[in-house]
C-alpha cells in the first residue's frame, strides 16, 4: 500500500484549517470542501494520505501581531519561555509549550478533528522532539482506540511518526521527557532514522558537503575532499557498514549481529561517531527509514514502523547528493546507478521504508539545500520524465552561497544532466525494487523477535570485503520443528549489494548445492547489468556486477 503525504502549513496561525492557498477560493467554506474530497478522492484509488502537522511552533505572538492568536487568548500560556520570560525560537519561531495542559489538549483535539470529519489516515509531526512524550502517547492511544461504529474511522489503522530530533531546550528532557528517538521506543511511534542516511550518504547535513558515505565512494572511488589516511577510510567505510546494517535490520536495540571489529554486539552497541548508540528502537514499527519519492510530497510503504530513508525535504535530493559527493569525473550512468543503490537498500530493509518525492525518477533542485521558498522553477517535478530539473540555475544565494564553488562546474557541465533513457531505466528499476519487497512477506517482519531470529549479515568482521553487504533471510517448513513458514514460495532470500566499481563475488558455505536463482523480477528487469548476476550452487558462491544490488531466492519445492 502506498502512502501520500500532504502538507499543512509550516506557519501556522489557527490549527485545524486546510491551508487555503490550495483551494480554489480560500474563502468560506471551499477549502473545507475540497479538502475532504481530495482525501475521499485518493483513498478511493488505494492511496492513504499522511498529514504533516506543525504543532512545534506558531507564526505569530504576542497583543499586536496581527497571526497572533493563542498568545492573545492566554499571554505566555501556549508558548514556551525561558528564564527572561522571552519565546523560545530553537524551532525558528515561537515554539509551543505542550508541557502545558491545554496546549496538550488543544492537539490532541486537533489530530480528532483531522481524523473524525476529514478522514486522514495519518499524521507526520514536524520537529516532534519539542513535543512531550506524553502528548504524543495520549495522541497514539486516543487515535487508536477509534472504531467505525462510534466514529465512522479504524483507529488501529493510524500511523503516527515524525522527526525524533533532540536539541534546544528540551534537549536531554529539560522541559519534561520529550518525544526524541530514544524516548519513544516501545511506543510504536515512529521516528526518522538518520544513522542509516548519513552512512550511505556521508557525513550529515551539517557538515563538509563532500564528505562521502557508503554508496557515494568513499575509499573505493575518493573525491577530492582529504578523508585521511587510507586506514581512516577503511575504518569509517567498516563502521558506516554496521550502522547500514543495524538500520536494515530495523535499527533494533536488541538485534545481534557480528560488527567490523568480530565482536558480537547488539545495535544499541554499535556507536555512532558522536558516541551515541545507533540503534534505538524495539520494534520494526518505531523506525522510518528515508530516501524519497513521488505523489505529492512524499510516499511510504506500509507494513511495520522505523522510519529509514536516505533523503526528505530538507537538504538537498538524493541525486543532488550523490552528484556533489561522487568524484566529478564519474559519469552519468554510474551516478544513475548509484541513485538506485540506495533507493534499493532503503527498499529491502525491514521497518517503514520512506522515500522523497522524485527519487524514483532522478529529481534534482539543482543542488539547493533548502527549497521552501525557491518556487516551482528548483521544485518542479516532470512526470513525463523528459528532465529531472538538473542545472535550471544557480540555487538561491541565503541556503547556498558557500557551496557555490562546488555548485558551479557541476551544473554548467552539460554531462552531468541525465537524459529521458536515465530517467526512465531509474522508474523501472525503482518500481522493480518495490515489486521484489512485496513478492516475500520476509522483507517486512513485524516483529523484533521475527528478525532476530530470520535476519543475518555474512560479510562481517575484520577481513569483510570492503563495499558490500550480504542480507539473508531464512524462513521455515510448514510442519517442520523451528521457524514458522510465513511465504508460501521462497524458503530463503539473500541480497547482496555491490557498491564498488568492480564486479564481487562472495561464497556462502551453507548456500551449497542449495537452489538460488535471481529473483524473477530481476531476471526479466531492462537492467542488463543486473541480468549477469549469478549462483554457483557447487561452490555456493553469489557475483554480482559493480554498484548493484541483487536479490537471490530459493523456491520452495512445489
Amino acid at each position: 500500500m502506498l502512502i501520500a503525504w500532504s502538507k499543512q502549513s509550516y506557519d501556522p496561525v489557527l490549527w485545524g484549517v486546510p491551508k487555503g492557498s490550495y483551494a480554489s477560493n480560500p474563502n468560506g467554506p471551499c477549502r473545507t470542501i475540497e479538502f475532504r474530497k481530495m482525501v475521499q478522492a485518493l483513498n478511493c484509488i488505494g492511496l492513504r494520505v499522511v498529514l504533516d502537522v506543525v504543532y512545534n511552533h506558531l507564526h505569530g505572538s504576542g497583543p499586536f501581531d496581527e497571526n497572533s492568536v493563542l498568545d492573545k487568548i492566554v499571554p505566555g500560556y501556549y508558548l514556551r519561555l525561558n528564564r527572561d520570560g522571552c519565546i523560545e525560537q530553537s524551532t525558528c519561531v515561537n515554539n509551543t509549550a505542550s508541557e502545558h495542559f491545554m496546549v496538550d489538549r488543544l492537539i490532541l483535539d486537533d489530530l480528532l478533528c483531522w481524523v473524525v470529519q476529514y478522514k486522514v489516515d495519518g499524521f507526520r509531526f514536524d520537529l516532534m522532539g519539542h513535543i512531550m512524550k506524553r502528548t504524543m502517547v495520549k495522541a497514539t492511544n486516543v487515535l487508536n482506540g477509534l472504531s467505525k461504529d462510534t466514529s465512522g474511522v479504524d483507529g488501529s489503522s493510524i500511523y503516527i511518526y515524525g522527526e525524533g530530533w533532540d536539541f534546544g531546550e528540551v534537549e536531554k528532557n529539560r522541559r519534561g521527557v520529550n518525544a526524541s528517538q530514544f524516548n519513544l521506543r516501545g511506543t510504536g511511534i515512529g521516528s526518522f532514522n538518520d544513522r542509516i542516511r548519513d552512512a550511505l550518504l556521508g557525513g550529515s547535513p551539517f557538515g563538509h558537503p563532500l564528505q562521502q558515505g557508503f554508496v557515494t565512494g568513499l575509499l573505493l572511488q575518493p573525491n577530492d575532499h582529504n578523508h585521511g589516511s587510507k586506514a581512516d577510510q577503511e575504518r569509517t567505510l567498516a563502521g558506516s557498514k554496521d550502522h547500514i546494517q543495524v538500520g536494515m535490520a530495523a535499527n533494533l536495540r536488541d538485534f545481534v549481529l557480528t560488527n567490523c571489529d568480530g565482536q558480537e554486539v547488539k545495535g544499541s552497541e554499535v556507536l555512532t561517531y558522536g558516541g551515541s548508540p545507533v540503534a534505538y528502537a524495539l520494534s520494526p514499527t518505531e523506525t522510518v527509514r528515508v530516501v524519497r519519492v513521488f505523489l505529492m510530497n512524499y510516499i511510504w510503504l506500509c507494513s511495520s514502523l522505523r522510519v529509514n530513508y536516505v533523503s526528505a525535504h530538507d537538504n538537498e535530493t538524493l541525486f543532488d547528493i550523490v552528484t556533489l559527493k561522487t568524484p566529478i569525473e564519474m559519469s552519468i550512468d554510474e551516478r544513475c546507478r548509484l541513485n538506485h543503490l540506495a533507493t534499493s537498500i532503503i527498499a529491502l530493509s525491514q521497518g517503514i521504508p520512506f522515500f522523497h518525492a522524485g527519487d524514483e525518477m532522478l529529481r534534482s533542485k539543482s543542488l539547493d539545500r533548502d527549497s521552501y521558498n525557491s518556487g516551482d522553477w528548483f521544485n518542479r517535478l516532470d512526470f513525463s520524465y523528459n528532465s529531472n530539473n538538473w542545472g535550471v540555475g544557480l540555487p538561491p544565494r541565503e541556503k547556498n552561497e558557500k557551496s557555490w564553488p562546488l555548485i558551479k562546474p557541476r551544473i554548467g557541465d552539460p554531462s552531468f544532466k541525465p537524459q529521458s533513457t536515465h530517467i526512465l531505466s531509474a522508474v523501472e528499476n525503482f518500481l522493480n525494487v518495490l515489486r521484489i519487497r512485496y513478492s516475500s512477506p520476509l522483507f517486512h517482519l513485524r516483529t523484533a523477535n521475527a528478525i532476530q531470529q530470520r535476519v543475518r549479515f555474512l560479510n562481517t568482521g575484520p577481513s569483510w570485503i570492503p563495499g558490500v553487504i550480504v542480507m539473508s533471510i531464512e524462513d521455515g517448513h510448514e510442519g517442520v520443528p523451528g521457524l514458522s513458514q510465513l511465504d508460501p514460495i521462497y524458503s530463503y532470500i539473500v541480497v547482496m549489494i555491490n557498491v564498488c566499481p568492480t564486479a564481487v563475488s562472495f561464497a556462502i558455505p551453507t548456500a551449497r548445492t542449495r537452489t538460488f536463482e535471481l529473483h524473477p523480477v530481476q531476471v526479466v528487469s531492462s537492467d542488463e547489468i543486473v541480468r549477469n548476476s549469478t549462483y554457483e550452487a557447487l561452490t555456493g558462491c553469489f557475483t554480482v556486477p559493480p554498484r548493484t544490488t541483487s536479490v537471490f531466492v530459493e523456491p520452495r519445492n512445489t
